[in-house]
Formats: structure tokens, C-alpha cells, sequence
């Protein structure tokens, strides 16, 4: 596109920052050498999203090959200069770094069939209104089903320490349920309703997804208010060691 790009790779290996590094840096080298320029091209970490590749995988193809034809650069797909479009459905000659292979199966049996079934199904949404199918990602790290995400939450996930103030993460990791947390509360600061309710917006905050704003309308407090009750309550328990024991405790009973 005009300012990024979009490519769909399938690798065996976790070697995805090795390869943009290369993409980007030999892609910067080569720019700068043509243009006279020095320094970096690109602007910040590109954002990589895990896709379930059955069911997702040709959503996602034809959403980047009609990128350009939304972003009004160019009326058909296959008049775009950088797209791969072209070679997927047979108007070009296949370049050996591209693989097709992986889409056309999803359309036919011999490469013709594919890619005139291919073409078929990108045009279906030629100059109409659509969703992206990036709108279904979750934590904006991954598309798939809820069994596919929860697969890769159990796998990757459970058994690490996450940093909850991730967002992506955050979504991912498994929620503790209000409810939980109630009950725990209630069972170690019934006695002192003040800190019951501090130690409460801090566990929620903490370990679950939800939004400081959810939780501030929750407690009748704004999304700042949210920030220092549980700033405050971090403090207090990093200087009272019986208070901290009493919290690690729970957070164990939690199982988080």
C-alpha cells in the first residue's frame, strides 16, 4: 500500500522476527541505495496476528488482495503493480518466493480450476461493502475460532507468567470471574469493608480483562480513580509483608 504492507506467511519455524528483519532491512538497504537516503524506512514494530489457517487463511488472502481496489488506488485487483493477486489467478508467471499452492487448494484440484475459482470468489466482493475479517481478532494478536484460541491460550500461555498490562495478552490470558473474586474477598476482608473494596478493584484489574473504565462504572469511581485505588494498594502491599501473604494467598486459590 501506499505507507505498509500486508503479507500472509506460513512458516514451520518461529523465525517471524528473523524474517521481517531481513524483508525490512535488505528492503531499506535497497531504498536507500536507490534514493540516495540514509536511516530507517519503517516506522515501529510490525504487528504480526496468528491465523487458524482453515478457517480464516482465503478470507484473509482476498481481503489483502482487494486492499487496494478499497483504498481507491486502482479498480481491479490485478491492475495493482505490487499486489500478488496476478499470480494467483494465472496473469502472471509464478515467482519462486511465492506459493499459491496453499490457497488454490481451498478452490480446485488442478491450478487453472483454482484460479478461476479464485478470481470468482475475490470478485464476489468487488466493489461492495464487507467486514474485514481482521475486525474477529482477538487480544490483536489472533484470528481464529474459540477452540483455536483457546488451544493456543492453554498451550503458550497458561503455564508463563503474562504481563497483564499487555492488552493482547491480557485478553488472552485466562479470566478470573468476578464471582471468584467476590467470594475470596468476602472470606479474607469481611472485617474491614474499606480494604475489601481496594484489594477488590486491584485483583480485578489485575487478573482479569477487564477495561479500567468497565471496572471504574463497576465501583462508581472514574478510570483515574481505578489507577491510584490500585497504584496505592500495590504500595501498601509491597510494605505490609502479612498483607502480602494474605494476597498471594488468594491469587493461588485463583489459581492466576
Amino acid at each position: 500500500m501506499d505507507n505498509h504492507y500486508h503479507l500472509l506467511i506460513e512458516t514451520p519455524s518461529g523465525n517471524l522476527p528473523q524474517i521481517m528483519l531481513h524483508i525490512n532491512g535488505a528492503y531499506t538497504n535497497y531504498f536507500n541505495k536507490k534514493r540516495g537516503r540514509a536511516g530507517h524506512l519503517f516506522q515501529g514494530r510490525y504487528k504480526a496476528i496468528l491465523v487458524e489457517k482453515d478457517e480464516y487463511a482465503k478470507e484473509l488472502s482476498r481481503y489483502i488482495h482487494l486492499n487496494p481496489v478499497r483504498a481507491g488506488i486502482v479498480e481491479l485487483p490485478e491492475k495493482y503493480e505490487w499486489s500478488s493477486y496476478p499470480y494467483y489467478i494465472g496473469a502472471k508467471k509464478k515467482t519462486e518466493w511465492l506459493h499459491t499452492e496453499f490457497i488454490h487448494g481451498y478452490f480446485g484440484k488442478t491450478k487453472s480450476s483454482a484460479e478461476r475459482l479464485y478470481q470468482k470468489f475475490v470478485n464476489l466482493l468487488l466493489n461492495t461493502e464487507y467486514s474485514s475479517p481482521l475486525d474477529e481478532v482477538t487480544g490483536a494478536t489472533i484470528l481464529g475460532q474459540a477452540e483455536f484460541i483457546n488451544e493456543i491460550r492453554d498451550k503458550y500461555l497458561s503455564a508463563k507468567k503474562v504481563d497483564r498490562e499487555i492488552p493482547a495478552l491480557r485478553e488472552l490470558a485466562k479470566e478470573v470471574s468476578l464471582y471468584e473474586i467476590d467470594k475470596e474477598i468476602e472470606n479474607n476482608f469481611s472485617a474491614d469493608p474499606v480494604l475489601a473494596r481496594k484489594i477488590k478493584i486491584y485483583l480485578i484489574k489485575r487478573y482479569t480483562g477487564k477495561r479500567l473504565k468497565e471496572i471504574g462504572d463497576q465501583f462508581g469511581i472514574g478510570e483515574t480513580g481505578v489507577s491510584q485505588s490500585c497504584r496505592r494498594i500495590s504500595q501498601r502491599i509491597e510494605k505490609d509483608k502479612k498483607l502480602e501473604k494474605k494476597i498471594k494467598k488468594i491469587v493461588k486459590k485463583l489459581n492466576v
